[in-house]
């Protein structure tokens, strides 16, 4: 793949020495932050060449290039209690306020539950060195490192249940492709995971943005919530690589918390692109924030009603959902008679088993919707193996190239 891959894997041989630092998942996220403040400083050079007295939200010492940079700088005990007593405490408190100072806000954002996982300062000088190998602010291993980074969260899949947050990229980009955001309107995901959604929406948009003045209508126009520490922190990285500067609508937060009638117009939005989790139930009182006849604890069907609510009149929902949200009784069957009244569900798209594994053998659906008018036909495709596959895994995911039946048959 790249010359980079040896350098993630001498990292984690590292990390897999230090008897702080537990399996898969703890490993990933203590990579995460260091990765992040890596890209954040190569990125502030950038802005430090191209905007006139640019100011960083970060205090000088705490700077990457002023701790980390220096491969003879401080290592042991001093850089251990440089990183837990001084770096995280200072990260966690700055200044928080998203419009005057959105990038620290993000940084902020990114820190408020992040850990230092590792006891020693010699094997976390050894990785901070192998990090300071890679060069950012070169396109190509910018490029190299954007697949790599797919690669990194395509580990976190098999690295226990942290699967729910990947969804595999040719389902993003099918569903990104038939819903086809426009330069101009909001696209957000209220599931964000580790942000492949929004990704795959920046790319698209990127393709109609030809000047400066459409660059910023761009930036403007990606939002997300994730609720869980390690993914928010792996989507605002995500996003910083894939060009949004300062990536402060991106929040660290429970979509479902808020109640519906707290939304206001300025809130609703132009696309909606997500996978939201399926299976899990949202903590007692949630639901209060909910009309009383869809009233459920089952996060799947809240977040239908909250999308459903969160469009613009006429915009435009594509999201992955089980069987049993379409199929299920009760509370789900007034979900869906209010999605059949009040939004066009044009098609959908089953796709066999297999898709999601190893994180679920469950059959899943791609519902695509627009807002306004009430539902007349319904389009069902169901998405057959290709020839020769009689299941999808780790090594052989689905492709993007699969969906041109759909393409083809699609209006």
């Amino acid at each position: 793949m790249s010359n980079l891959t040896p350098v993630i894997k001498s990292i984690q041989d590292i990390m897999r020495q230090d008897s702080g630092v537990d399996g898969d998942a703890q490993r990933i996220s203590q990579l995460t932050w260091l990765l992040f403040l890596k890209v954040f400083d190569a990125l502030e050079e950038e802005l430090e060449l191209t905007r006139d007295h640019y100011q960083s939200p970060i205090p000088e010492a705490m700077r990457w290039r002023n701790w980390a940079a220096d491969p003879e700088g401080m290592t042991g005990d001093a850089l251990l209690d440089f990183v837990d007593n001084q770096l995280f405490a200072t990260l966690k408190s700055l200044s928080a306020d998203p419009v005057r100072n959105p990038r620290g806000y993000v940084v902020r954002g990114v820190f408020e539950d992040a850990y230092n996982y590792m006891k020693s300062g010699h094997l976390l000088r050894q990785v901070v060195n192998k990090l300071n190998a890679i060069d950012f602010n070169r396109q190509a291993e910018r490029h190299q490192f954007n697949d790599l980074y797919e690669k990194i969260l395509r580990d976190l899949q098999s690295a226990g249940n942290a699967g729910e947050f990947y969804t595999p990229r040719a389902v993003t980009q099918f569903m990104v492709d038939m819903t086809n955001p426009q330069l101009g309107e909001s696209v957000m995901d209220p599931a964000t995971g580790t942000g492949g959604f929004l990704v795959c929406a920046i790319e698209h948009l990127r393709k109609q943005v030809h000047n400066a003045e459409q660059e910023a209508v761009l930036q403007n126009s990606i939002r997300g919530v994730e609720k869980k520490q390690l993914p928010h922190m792996l989507c605002v990285t995500n996003l910083l690589l894939h060009g949004i500067e300062v990536p402060s609508n991106i929040r660290h937060d429970n979509t479902l918390a808020r109640p519906l009638r707290d939304y206001t117009a300025a809130d609703r939005v132009d696309v909606v692109l997500t996978n939201p989790p399926f299976g899990g139930v949202e903590e007692p009182g949630i639901e209060q924030g909910y009309p009383a006849d869809v009233r459920t604890k089952e996060t799947a069907d809240l977040f239908l009603v909250l999308i459903k609510h969160i469009l613009k009149t006429n915009g435009r929902a594509a999201l992955v959902l089980p069987d049993g949200t379409l199929f299920g009784e009760g509370v789900k069957s007034r979900i869906k008679e209010q999605l059949l009244q009040e939004c066009n569900l044009h098609t959908i798209v089953r796709l066999p088993n297999g898709v999601f594994a190893p994180y679920t053998g469950i059959k899943t659906n791609l519902l695509f919707f627009t807002k306004g008018q009430p539902t007349q036909h319904v389009w069902y495709y169901e998405h057959p193996y290709p020839p020769g596959v009689k299941n999808y895994n780790k090594t052989k995911p689905i492709r993007i190239e699969e969906f041109d039946a759909e393409k083809a048959w699609w209006g």
